[in-house]
């Protein structure tokens, strides 16, 4: 057993940050004007929340009932979160851009008994399910007056007030449900005990953090990363976050927030990366030789590090590159942002270095819903590019070598710790594949620690694929590396018991039009993806990012243009936009097996 750090369950780390911090400003919303934020501070919301407990109390939540919410983030989020928490309910989130057979899964499968929903359109979509879901008694309107409304239910709640539970450690707080890349949604069961050892352990792995923090929100906390890394966290060191008005608005955002911290994926580094080198390349002149001297300098003085040696020459231009070009690139980000945290999936090194350069360092992490999310991150204290980061506290990582066919000294990541789950909601048989007897948690990720303790992903082991050779390829790997360049949206590598791979590409059609304008190229999607010299472009693109860092046979002989991509609405992605390799292949395995066919 672990010995948690105090408080373990989240309604007494609200109410002790409430008691430190209750004059300071939590959440702000994007004004009418759409010039500025509005904010409310910890006493403000922690109202609303003690509001909310007593209205969900004469609704008849008690302890562990499931209080369903249909909402982007909010303050509302926020406080239905805290109340239900407050009651020892068990909080399950759902996104708004979800499916509507899978809102109604969740609603069925976590036996929820107040929904909450964020707008009239999701309403209309759910209001006859309390007839049809036998667990399911109130649907609550956030954005709505009068009877079934949200502040219907705290005027109801502020004339009925109640105590806080405290719930025990081990208490469910809430129910997160996998993105399903193989099937339907999982409910991961996620203690209380789970995700304040979280918050702990990021607090203790970031001890520059404090009640100055501040964060741009926009990744969604009906997942697991979100909520823990920003919501918790917050509420834990008295911080505060802006909401992004939309994915569209996120620069304007980010210069009326002006976050200290950001919390984020891969792919927005790689797009503002992407950005400024199309701008700069646009620009030309004295900027573009600016920025290109400053890359390359900070190029250099990562070699002179290496070498143990320091250059005058050196820093001059990476203080002039900085006066004159990085500095600007701050000020888009609003101009006090000090690092950023990534994960979700691999942080190309090479961009990971060029934001250090700019003075904006970006810490990878590494996790999975299941363990609340954090296993492993890296910190301005412990760092290594590349690499997931070292365990996070009281977490101890474990190499099953069992599918090690090529003793590679890669295996299966198992995970042992106070933030592993308690199981997956009414699936016993899958808690028992997942879980090993003693404990530990089957991540399904193919891993490996080196001499100084940090975990380097190197792939999924179910995704893993043997060719007709039998030479093994991970192609999470090769599809990540593929999606750093400007011209990819997104992609898949195929191959099981195949003579070679063959690559599904989906451009990115905002930049390819940019280039299609130069280059006399067809501009309408469908014509651009049967263009010989389109295709000859990207596949050149492509071949050149792979070649030298993975090997011939892993390397894509066959390449599938497509002029319609994966996307969350199609079915092939996950909220998180990781695919669903299943659905891609039911949708073009035609056109896979006509490419394997032309030899």
């Amino acid at each position: 057993m672990y010995t948690l750090d105090k408080p373990d369950n989240l309604v007494a780390m609200f109410e002790e940050s409430v008691a430190k911090f209750g004059g300071n400003l939590w959440m702000g919303t994007k004004n009418a004007a759409k010039d500025g934020y509005d904010w409310v501070t910890y006493d403000q919301v922690a109202q609303r929340i003690a509001n909310l407990r007593g209205g969900l109390a004469r609704l008849g939540i008690e302890k562990g009932d499931a209080v369903g919410i249909i909402a982007n983030n909010r303050v509302e989020w926020a406080a239905t979160c805290y109340a239900t928490y407050s009651l020892a309910g068990r909080y399950v989130p759902m996104y708004e851009a979800e499916l509507e057979k899978t809102w109604k899964y969740i609603v069925s499968d976590a036996a929820v008994k107040v929904l909450f929903v964020s707008k009239p359109d999701i309403l209309e979509k759910v209001k006859s399910w309390p007839e049809e879901i036998d667990t399911l008694e109130h649907v609550i309107l956030i954005e709505g007056q009068g009877e079934g409304s949200m502040q219907d239910l705290e005027r109801l709640g502020a004339e009925n007030p109640v105590s806080a539970v405290y719930p025990d450690a081990d208490d469910i707080a809430g129910l997160i449900y996998t993105s399903g890349t193989t099937g339907a949604p999982k409910g991961v069961l996620l203690s209380h005990g789970n995700l304040t050892s979280n918050v702990h352990a990021a607090a203790k792995a970031y001890p520059q953090l404090d009640e100055n923090l501040r964060t741009l929100s926009f990744l969604p906390w009906a997942h697991s990363y979100g909520q823990t890394a920003e919501l918790h966290l917050l509420m834990r060191l008295g911080g505060s976050t802006g909401f992004a008005e939309s994915p569209q608005t996120i620069v304007d955002d980010l210069a009326l927030v002006k976050p200290t911290f950001l919390i984020a994926v891969p792919r927005v580094f790689n797009r503002v990366y992407d950005g400024l080198n199309a701008k700069m390349n646009e620009q030309g002149g004295l900027a573009k030789k600016l920025y290109d001297m400053g890359v390359n300098a900070g190029i250099e003085r990562r070699q002179l590090k290496k070498e143990g040696r320091t250059s005058v020459v050196n820093a001059i231009k990476l203080k002039i590159a900085d006066a004159l070009v990085f500095k600007k690139i701050r000020e888009k980000f609003g101009g006090r942002l000090m690092y950023s945290l990534s994960s979700s999936a691999a942080l190309s090194p090479h961009i990971a270095e060029f934001f250090e350069d700019v003075g904006i360092p970006v810490y990878e992490a590494w996790g999975m819903t299941e363990l609340s999310p954090a296993g492993a991150i890296n910190s301005p204290e412990h760092n290594k590019l590349g690499s997931a980061g070292l365990p996070i506290d009281k977490v101890r990582f474990a190499i099953d070598k069992t599918f090690d066919s090529e003793n590679s000294g890669e295996g299966e990541l198992i995970v042992y710790g106070p933030n592993v789950m308690k199981g997956y909601h009414n699936k016993p048989e899958e808690t028992r594949a997942t879980m090993t007897e003693d404990g530990g948690l089957r991540t399904g990720d193919r891993a490996y620690i080196d001499e100084d303790g940090y975990l380097f992903i190197t792939g999924r082991i179910k995704e893993q694929f043997k060719l007709e050779n039998g030479k093994f390829v991970s192609p999470a790997t090769l599809e990540e590396e593929i999606k750093l360049l400007p011209c990819v949206e997104h992609t898949m590598i195929y191959g099981l018991n195949r003579p070679y791979t063959v690559c599904l590409v989906f451009p990115d059609f905002l930049v390819m039009e940019k280039l299609a304008a130069k280059n006399g190229w067809p501009s309408e999607p469908a014509a651009m993806v049967a263009d010989s010299a389109v295709k000859a472009y990207i596949e050149g693109q492509i071949l050149d990012s792979l070649k030298g860092k993975f090997g011939s046979y892993e390397i894509p002989k066959k390449f599938i243009v497509l002029s319609e991509g994966f996307s969350v609405e199609n079915g092939m992605l996950t909220q998180t936009f990781k695919l669903k390799r299943r659905e891609v292949l039911k949708a073009y395995q035609p056109m896979i097996e006509a490419a394997y066919e032309k030899g």
